[in-house]
This record gives C-alpha cells, structure tokens and sequence, in this order.
C-alpha cells in the first residue's frame, strides 16, 4: 500500500515535469522562429535564383554572376539541410513535451488510484522525456554550427 502522501506533496512531485514543459516550450518558440527565418531565407535566396536566370535568359553568365550563382545554389542545398536539423529539434522537444505531460499525468494517476508499480514507469518516461530535450539540444547547437558556415559562404563569396 502506498504510504500516506498528502495532495501539497503530489503537486510538488508533478511540477518537476510541468517545470520541464515550460523550459521546452520555451526552446520550442526559439527553434520555431529559427524555422521561420530559414524557410524565409530559402525562399528570398530561390527568388533570387529565379531572377537572375530569367534576366540572363540565353546569355552567357559572366564570371561574377556564375558565383554568384553558384553561392545561391550552395546555400540553398546548406539551409535545406539546417531546417531539416531544425526540425528535428522541435520534434524532440515535442515528444520531450508530450512525455513530461504522460509522466504528470501517471504521477495523479498512482496517487489517485494507489498504484505503487508506475514508479518505474513513471521514472523511465522522464528520463525518455530528458533524453529527448537533450537530443533537441544538440541538433539545436548543429544548427547553429551549420548556420555560422553558411554566413561565412556569403562573406567568402563577396
């Protein structure tokens, strides 16, 4: 039989996740509006693809606006790669997210209903969740290190 736990101490005990869910909503606001930058910057950066070839229409490109070309087309294929890291941050941050919200929920449930053997289920799905929020963390911390390489494609080119 579970011992005697007052209502203040399971509310305590069900925080610890609820803390980690605001922590990972916060990363997920940053990481979404990474997202939203990158995305804009394939998009302005595939205008002006669009642009210079429609401009140049059968002529011959010169040697400035060959690299300047192939520039695009190199940071496009770089960024395409970036929202593919920032996705999957997000996505870890989620199912980081989705787990501490299971793990609270089992926390009420095994004071609620007396049931001593969701401990370790309990224990294992926050560290899941954990595990997860880390994964998160360095595809975040990738991106960056991915992000810094492209500015310095841009400052090589011009």
């Amino acid at each position: 039989m579970m011992d005697k736990i007052s209502i203040v101490e399971v509310i305590q005990l069900m925080l610890a996740p609820g803390l980690m869910i605001s922590a990972c909503g916060l990363l997920l606001l940053a990481m979404n509006n990474k997202y939203s930058l990158v995305v804009n910057r394939i998009r302005l950066l595939n205008e002006e693809k669009r642009r210079f070839i429609s401009k140049v229409s059968g002529k011959d490109f010169n040697y400035e606006e060959t690299i300047r070309l192939e520039s695009i087309s190199l940071q496009i294929k770089k960024l395409a790669f970036r929202a593919r890291l920032v996705r999957n941050a997000v996505l870890s941050y989620t199912i980081g997210v989705a787990l501490f919200v299971i793990t609270s929920l089992l926390i009420g449930f095994k004071f609620i209903f007396d049931l001593e053997r969701l401990g370790s289920i309990i224990t294992t799905l926050f560290l899941i969740g954990m595990l997860s929020v880390l994964a998160g963390v360095i595809f975040a911390a990738y991106e960056t290190i991915k992000g810094y390489e492209i500015i310095q494609l841009e400052v090589k080119v011009d």
